[in-house]
């Protein structure tokens, strides 16, 4: 079979970047579903909606800011989906199509980056809940030094182990988590239930906007930021569907899942902010934080393992498995699916996660908003490459349409800085009136 042959003997080649045998081919509706699910019911999901709530929302504006975001999203996730599903190709692969070889690999980092970034968030999370659960049940750990850093790196190498196993490990976790993060949301929400006085105080705290024009400067960089919490993965989502049995079945199982996951899990985060109004008199947006003024140490230790564990899934499902192709697709004769893994645990730690989450507005304006401008371009390129320049007909990798792959390049990054800066310039004015350094924090 000299065809096989020449393909495996490419510099371009290697297993993990390989289409997708049929054999492989297992994922139905069910499984996507499952995906949806165990990623979206996670902390940054509860941060995400009760950052909404601190910036000044009141639960309605909230929960309808989450639903028209996820469902925006859901709308180039499911484009993406496609030539995933058609051709069992990863992320990168495709990516040569619209760039060029060499190009794949510019887009394919920079959507590496950031998955690198929301790793190194789920990891100091997880650190965070680790040092509060050593507190609890000893508390002279409190008088340690970077007792939060100290966790922080016990956990990254616990996901570091996890990464080491391979890509199937991931399945398994995902089975097990969702329903415990799940439980631990609903018990936040009976504490919150009981300590307030019930929903109708918990509902009953108001907007802060004192006008229309105040709601809207911050409503369209919460929307932007809502849109970029998934926009990752709307570009890496072939990594996943390239293991779809149809068409038909990654798409009822992705939208069934989003956008109502997101929503109903998003709501315990907004009800409980709000009642920590009521309750403490400001909103605690950090469930962690939270946890950690319980008095029982058995609910506040049985919360934070589960925590534990459904972060380590959703980091490992959401954060590794795109950035471990991208970077495979750098050096595919060198750089496996584990290599490429190990690189993205690393880049975790240089891009600084405890910046990133020194507050809300350096979480929602400077984080979420800014790439997602970044990323927009490639997927827009990507999208309009596939349907419309190409028919969804994959031949070949190079130019398009009489583009090379360096005008795609040029495309890119031209759109790409100006989405950028005119998105940082946006969010800079929204969330100038509330006192936040967008551009200080995002240097």
């Amino acid at each position: 079979m000299p065809a096989p042959s020449r393909i495996e003997s490419s510099p371009l080649y290697n297993a993990d970047l390989a289409p997708t045998s049929t054999a492989r081919r297992t994922w139905g509706t069910y499984s996507f579903a499952a995906l949806w699910v165990s990623m979206s019911v996670n902390i940054l999901t509860y941060m995400l909606a009760a950052s909404l709530i601190q910036g000044g929302m009141n639960w309605k504006q909230a929960v309808a800011t989450v639903f028209i975001g996820n469902t925006i999203v859901l709308i180039p996730m499911l484009l993406n989906s496609h030539p995933g599903a058609r051709y069992g190709i990863p992320f990168p692969v495709l990516a040569r199509a619209s760039f060029g070889v060499l190009g794949a690999n510019f887009a394919a980092v920079l959507r590496a980056l950031v998955a690198c970034g929301w790793f190194g968030i789920q990891t100091w999370i997880g650190g965070e809940a680790i040092n509060t659960l050593i507190t609890t049940l000893a508390p002279r750990w409190a008088q340690v030094g970077h007792g939060t850093a100290i966790c922080f790196l016990w956990f990254w190498l616990i996901n570091l182990v996890v990464v080491v196993r391979g890509i199937e490990y991931i399945r398994f976790l995902q089975g097990i988590s969702a329903p415990i993060l799940l439980a631990v949301g609903l018990l936040l929400l009976g504490w919150a239930y009981k300590s307030a006085g019930g929903f109708g105080p918990m509902l009953s705290a108001p907007s802060r906007f004192v006008s229309f024009s105040d709601f809207l400067k911050f409503l369209i960089p919460a929307l932007n930021g809502t849109v970029g919490f998934w926009a990752t993965v709307s570009l890496n989502i072939p990594d996943f569907t390239r293991f779809a049995k149809s068409q038909r079945q990654q798409v009822i199982g992705q939208a069934l899942a989003l956008p109502t996951t997101m929503t109903l899990y998003s709501l315990i985060g907004i009800l409980v902010t709000s009642a920590t109004v009521v309750i403490y008199g400001t909103a605690i947006w950090d469930p962690v934080k939270l946890l950690s003024r319980f008095h029982s140490r058995v609910e506040v230790a049985i919360s934070l393992l589960a925590i534990l564990l459904a972060t380590l899934n959703v980091n490992i499902g959401a954060n590794v498995v795109s950035p471990a192709n991208d970077f495979s697709n750098l050096w595919p004769r060198k750089i496996d699916f584990r290599t490429g893994g190990v690189i993205t645990c690393f880049m975790g730690i240089a891009l600084m996660p405890w910046k990133l989450l020194s507050d809300y507005g350096t979480f929602i304006f400077g984080w979420l908003g800014g790439y997602a401008a970044l990323l927009g371009p490639v997927a827009g390129i990507m999208i309009c490459d596939y349907f419309v320049i190409r028919r969804r007909v994959l031949v070949g990798a190079g130019g398009v349409g009489g583009f090379s792959a360096a005008d795609f390049i040029c495309l890119f990054v031209v759109c790409g800085i100006c989405s950028f800066v005119w998105g940082l310039l946006c969010t800079y004015e929204a969330a100038g009136e509330q006192g936040i350094t967008v551009l200080d924090e995002v240097s």
